[in-house]
C-alpha cells in the first residue's frame, strides 16, 4: 500500500468526522459511587449498579454532568434545557446489563465548533463544527490473551460506568495533519478545563475516525467513496498514520472498483500500528441497530441560564483566547504565544509574572523557551515544581538589561541557581561576577585598539565584523566585560581616530 500524497497533488479531497470519547474527572462513576481511579486490581471498583445486578438503580452524577457542560459550552453548543437518558441495547462480554446508557434524539447540547489554527502555517485556520455533545457510560475492557497463545479473553469491569463525554464533529477536516491538530487542539482545551486529563494510555481519551474520499468526475460530478471508520488508535499519531493509510488505501480500491457510497454499507476497520495497515473488522451498526428507547430508571434533566452562568464563571479563558490575549498583550510572535499556552495555564502564569517584572514580553518569551522550558522539559516534572521561580529569572533578565553582565553570563548564573537553589544575588558574587565601569571599559578599550592595528585599519575600511575579535580579548582580559558594550564602544572610538 503506497502513502497518499500531499494534500496540494491528490487528485481527490479527503474527508474525515471524529468522534471522541473523553473520561470526566471524576472521582466515582456515572451512575453509582464506584472510584473511577486508574490501575486497581482489576473487577475490585464494582457495585450492583455497574453490575447490572437486578433491583440495582442508577443515581446520576452531578458533577459529571457539569463537567460535561462545561466542555460542551467551551465548544460553542447549544444547551438543551431539557435532555433525557436512553438506553442503548447490544450484547458484548464486558456490558453486563446488555446495555449502555446514553443520549439518542435529545443530548444535552448540539451545534458546536472548535476552530484549529497551525502558527506554522501548515494549513489555514480551519473551523470543524460539532454535531453534538452528550454523556454515556463506558463499558468494561476485554483483555485478550494474545502473547501466550492460549486465546483467552478476560473481562474486568472496573471501567463499566465511568462517565465519557462524546465529542462528535462534522465531516469537516480535509487531511490527516489537520485532524491531528485539531485533536491537539480538543485535548489542549479540555485539560485547561478541567474537564478531563486526556492520558490516552489510560484510556481517559479515545478516537474512532470515519473518513472517505470525495472524487471530482470528468462530468462535473463527484464521486464518494464508501464511509470507514477506524478504531483502535492509541495515539493522536496513531491517528494521523491510519488517516493517511486509508485515504490511499480508498484511492486504490477505488480506481479497481470504482465502488461509491450508498453501494456498500459503512464498515469498520481497526488500525494495526506496528504494520502500519488498517484492518476489516465488521458492518458498521446503524442507529437502528441499537433499538434505543428512553431509560425508565432515570429523569430528564433540566438546564436553566442561572447554572450556565455559574459554569461559565468557572470556566476561565480558553486556549484560543488566550494565545491572542499573549500576543496582544506582551506584542509577542503568534508561535510564541502558542509555545506557551501549549504547556498549560500554570507555564502562561509563570510567563506572564515574568515579563510584568521585566516589562519586556518578547525576552521573557525568549528566557521561557530557550532556557526555562528547555530545562524543565529535560528534568521532567511541572512548572509549579522547577526550583528557579519567575523572581528570580525576572532579577537575572534585569541585571541583563541594565549591563550588569550578557545574556551568557545571565545564563550561567541560571544554572547555577538552578543546580544550588540560592539567591541570585548570592549566586553573583559567588561566581565573582561584578559589574564594569565606563571608564574601566573604554581603558580596556584603548588597550586592545592600541594592541591591534589591522583589526582597525579593517574597521576603518567598513569591515565592521572584524571588531569582533576586539570583543573575544576583551572577554579573556576582563570575563565580566560586556561583548554589546565592548563592540560599541571600540567601534565609536575607532570612528573618532
Amino acid at each position: 500500500m503506497t502513502s497518499a500524497a500531499s494534500p496540494t497533488a491528490e487528485p481527490f479531497t479527503t474527508i474525515v468526522g471524529l468522534e471522541v470519547h473523553v473520561q470526566l474527572q471524576t472521582l466515582t462513576k456515572l451512575f453509582c459511587g464506584c472510584s473511577t481511579a486508574f490501575g486497581s486490581p482489576p473487577n475490585t471498583q464494582v457495585c450492583p449498579t455497574c453490575l447490572g445486578l437486578p433491583g440495582s438503580l442508577p443515581v446520576m452524577n452531578r458533577k459529571a454532568f457539569e463537567l460535561a457542560v462545561r466542555a460542551a459550552l467551551a465548544l460553542n453548543c447549544r444547551i438543551a434545557p431539557f435532555t433525557k437518558w436512553d438506553r442503548k441495547n447490544y450484547f458484548y462480554p464486558d456490558l453486563p446489563k446488555g446495555y449502555q446508557i446514553s443520549q439518542f434524539d435529545l443530548p444535552f447540547s448540539s451545534d458546536g465548533q472548535l476552530e484549529v489554527v497551525d502558527p506554522k502555517g501548515a494549513f489555514a485556520p480551519r473551523t470543524v463544527g460539532i454535531v453534538r455533545v452528550h454523556l454515556e457510560e463506558d463499558a468494561g475492557k476485554s483483555m485478550h490473551d494474545e502473547a501466550a497463545g492460549t486465546a483467552d479473553t478476560r473481562i474486568d469491569l472496573n471501567r463499566a460506568g465511568t462517565p465519557l463525554c462524546e465529542i462528535v464533529t462534522q465531516p469537516d477536516l480535509r487531511s490527516p495533519q489537520e485532524a491531528r491538530a485539531w485533536l491537539n487542539e480538543l485535548k489542549l482545551l479540555l485539560v485547561y478545563l478541567g474537564v478531563s486529563d486526556c492520558n490516552m494510555q489510560e484510556g481517559s481519551l479515545r478516537v474512532d475516525a470515519n473518513v472517505n474520499l470525495h472524487i471530482p468526475q470528468p462530468d462535473g460530478r463527484i464521486a464518494k467513496t464508501p464511509i470507514v471508520e477506524i478504531k483502535n488508535m492509541n495515539s493522536f499519531r496513531s491517528v494521523e498514520r491510519a488517516l493517511t493509510y486509508e485515504a490511499a488505501r480508498q484511492w486504490e480500491e477505488w480506481q479497481a472498483t470504482k465502488v461509491e457510497m450508498g453501494r456498500m454499507p459503512k464498515q469498520t476497520r481497526g488500525w494495526d500500528d506496528p504494520a502500519g495497515i488498517t484492518r476489516p473488522q465488521r458492518q458498521k451498526e446503524e442507529s437502528s441497530d441499537y433499538r434505543y428507547f428512553p431509560e425508565p430508571d432515570l429523569v430528564p434533566v433540566t438546564v436553566d441560564e442561572p447554572q450556565l452562568a455559574r459554569i461559565r464563571a468557572a470556566m476561565g479563558a480558553p486556549p484560543t483566547e488566550l494565545r491572542r490575549t499573549l500576543a496582544d498583550r506582551w506584542k509577542i510572535p503568534a508561535y510564541d504565544a502558542d509555545v506557551l499556552v501549549n504547556q498549560g495555564r500554570e507555564l502562561v502564569a509563570y510567563f506572564e509574572a515574568v515579563a510584568t517584572a521585566v516589562a519586556d514580553g518578547k525576552l521573557a518569551s525568549n528566557w521561557m523557551q530557550q532556557d526555562v522550558l528547555r530545562t524543565l522539559n529535560e528534568r521532567g516534572g511541572t512548572i509549579g515544581e522547577f526550583p528557579v521561580r519567575p523572581e528570580q529569572v525576572a532579577e537575572i533578565i534585569g541585571r541583563v538589561q541594565k549591563g550588569e553582565f550578557d545574556t551568557s553570563r545571565g545564563r550561567e548564573i541560571f544554572a547555577e541557581v538552578l543546580s544550588s537553589g540560592r539567591p541570585v544575588a548570592d549566586v553573583v558574587a559567588a561566581l565573582g561576577i561584578a559589574a564594569v565601569s565606563d571608564d574601566e571599559l573604554i581603558a580596556l578599550c584603548r588597550e586592545l585598539i592600541a594592541a591591534n592595528p589591522k583589526i582597525v585599519a579593517d574597521v576603518q575600511g567598513g569591515k565592521e565584523q572584524a571588531a569582533a575579535g576586539l570583543i573575544g580579548q576583551a572577554k579573556k582580559k576582563n570575563p565580566n566585560a560586556n561583548p554589546g558594550k565592548v563592540r560599541q564602544m571600540c567601534l565609536e572610538l575607532i570612528r573618532g581616530m
